[in-house]
């Protein structure tokens, strides 16, 4: 049986803390440890095994540390603007960054952000029980990659539904979000928010269209369509799709192909137009193109879906390229136009 925790001390809250935040970071704070600190944390750390620490105490050893964090910056609410600057300054940019982001969402306090933690299965389950509009909502709060596995796990009669409602949220009153936040905290412990937001949108529901698989994608837009013919030609203006890289300059398609591999390619340029194949070959040396149209050619038939996922990994490829400044989306399904 599991013992319960009782007093607290200083040294048992950083272990606490230090678990809870998981191996990456804990192994970067100890190396700048000293011998003792890290056998005082370590012999705390062992002592927890048998223990069992509630998920109630755990959240407020992480608001007295980013408390703390604040009240050292020396200006209010710029805790994590000071933590920020200090940890890329010790540990660089790199492994900086996923420390970052697991102490903002372990401190994050928006709406259903505990949420982002919890597996899209489970989430499924609990949704499809739930009126459409309040499914839109609150997959409006989610990142698109989960929101897009969660929209290809409901009954397919619902999904164009979703679809249809998310893009047309706007605006969202906070009592409402207050009130679904209320009694998802009890299921899932999320966390509320005061404030309204501006939630879906073509855009958010593009950018989840462009994640989901071509026969979800299918099966929504033929219901769509039907409901409203506008809106869907609209999402579908917004999207990017694997053709649209034509659109990129040689620059980008260069950097684009340093990422992928060479099989990827082949399957993805087996149903690409002449002008696309082109695009790519001009692009690569002239061993490497001589190679890959060796390939295309001794390629015998392939399955039109392994054809489709090829190409929609190298449209994720090019999406983070583009998140990360390295390339530019020109025209169609791209927010920037070159001129």
């Amino acid at each position: 049986m599991m013992a319960k925790i009782s007093r607290i001390d200083g040294p048992q809250k950083a272990a606490i803390f230090l678990m809870a935040m998981g191996d990456e970071f804990s192994q970067h704070v100890f190396r700048g440890l000293t011998e003792y600190e890290i056998k005082l944390l370590g012999k705390r750390m062992a002592n927890l095994d048998d223990v069992t620490i509630p998920s109630v105490t755990v959240q407020e050893i992480m608001d007295e540390f980013q408390k703390k964090t604040s009240e050292v910056s020396g200006i209010t609410g710029k805790g994590m603007d000071y933590l920020r600057d200090a940890l890329i300054s010790a540990l660089g940019d790199d492994k900086a960054q996923p420390i970052i982001e697991s102490i903002t969402q372990a401190t994050d306090t928006a709406a259903f952000s505990s949420l982002r933690g919890v597996d899209p299965l489970l989430l499924v389950d609990y949704l499809k029980g739930e009126h459409p509009q309040t499914i839109a909502l609150v997959l409006a709060h989610l990142d698109f990659t989960k929101a897009a596995q969660i929209i290809r796990e409901l009954p397919e009669k619902l999904q164009p539904e979703i679809i249809y409602r998310m893009a047309n949220l706007g605006l969202v009153p906070s009592g409402i979000i207050e009130d679904i936040d209320g009694v998802l905290k009890k299921e899932i412990e999320a966390m509320g928010s005061t404030e309204s937001k501006k939630l879906g949108g073509i855009e958010t529901v593009a950018e989840i269209m462009n994640q989901i698989d071509h026969t979800t994608e299918n099966n929504i837009f033929a219901s769509l369509e039907e409901i409203d013919a506008d809106l869907a030609e609209g999402i579908r203006q917004k999207m990017f799709v694997f053709e649209d890289i034509a659109h990129i300059d040689n620059r980008g398609i260069q950097t684009i192909l340093k990422e992928i591999t060479n099989e990827d390619l082949c399957l993805a340029l087996k149903t690409a137009s002449d002008a696309m194949k082109d695009l790519i070959l001009k692009n690569m040396s002239s061993r490497a193109s001589e190679m890959l149209v060796d390939d295309m050619e001794a390629m015998g038939p392939v399955k039109l879906s392994d054809v489709e996922n090829a190409q929609q990994i190298i449209v994720r490829v090019v999406r983070k390229l583009e998140a990360a400044g390295k390339i530019v989306i020109g025209g169609k399904g791209g927010e920037d136009v070159l001129v």
